[in-house]
């Protein structure tokens, strides 16, 4: 199977942005962006689509993005999750990894099919991350940020899981939220959080590590 390429970027005007985010699906944790602008003439090698990519490549390729690509990371709360749900989250965690870049692109290319409502010329890509090789650079930047940030989050809140599922709704967190409740990290918009504080009688599903704050 092909690689994301430099095909799609080189109908558009330099200097070009790639953005994709990661942590839509999670029952917990913050969804995080990316922008990179690559030097096509000097790029890590094996930037694929960051779910097809072993996590130890990931992290390689991220640091070496660092290095020699411009990156921005941007983004979106678990409280702006639920407040403005996960579409509208998506897309302000979008708008910031842009505006990190400290500068403004030519040209915009985004992982999905729509852009956020942004004042610069942009196109979004359905399936961008396994085409077009700037969204796939990003998807890996933002992955590898949002596994770090839930790895972190793991040490706070034990019994989750959030080290291995990286707060996605795996067997193992559900079993951590059954026999743990919720913690401040988790999507209260959520259909499977609603559920547990529904059972539980309201929002107060917290552990008893909250409640003696």
């Amino acid at each position: 199977m092909a690689r994301p390429c430099f095909k799609l970027e080189k109908i558009h005007p330099e200097p070009l942005a790639g953005v994709d985010e990661a942590g839509c699906a999670p029952l917990a944790g913050p969804v995080v962006a990316a922008a990179v602008v690559l030097d096509r003439t000097r790029f890590p090698r094996g930037i694929d689509d960051s779910k097809v990519v072993p996590a130890k490549e990931r992290e390689a390729i991220c640091a070496r993005l660092y290095k020699v690509a411009r990156v921005g990371v941007g983004m979106a709360s678990v409280e702006e999750i639920d407040r403005l749900n996960i579409y509208w989250a998506r897309m302000l965690a979008m708008s910031r990894a842009v505006d990190a870049l400290g500068f403004e692109p030519a040209m915009v290319l985004v992982d999905g099919n729509r852009c956020p409502k942004w004042q610069r010329p942009s196109l979004a890509i359905v399936d961008g991350d396994a085409k077009c090789r700037s969204i796939a650079a990003a998807s890996i930047v933002a992955k590898v940020t949002r596994d770090r940030i839930m790895a972190e989050h793991a040490r706070d809140w034990p019994g989750y899981g959030w080290e291995r599922n990286k707060g996605y709704g795996t067997p193992e967190h559900h079993e951590g939220l059954a026999k743990h409740g919720l913690t401040p990290l988790h999507r209260r918009s959520f259909a499977p959080v609603r559920a547990l504080m529904a059972s539980a009688g309201g929002p107060a599903a917290m552990p008893q590590q909250l409640l003696d704050l």
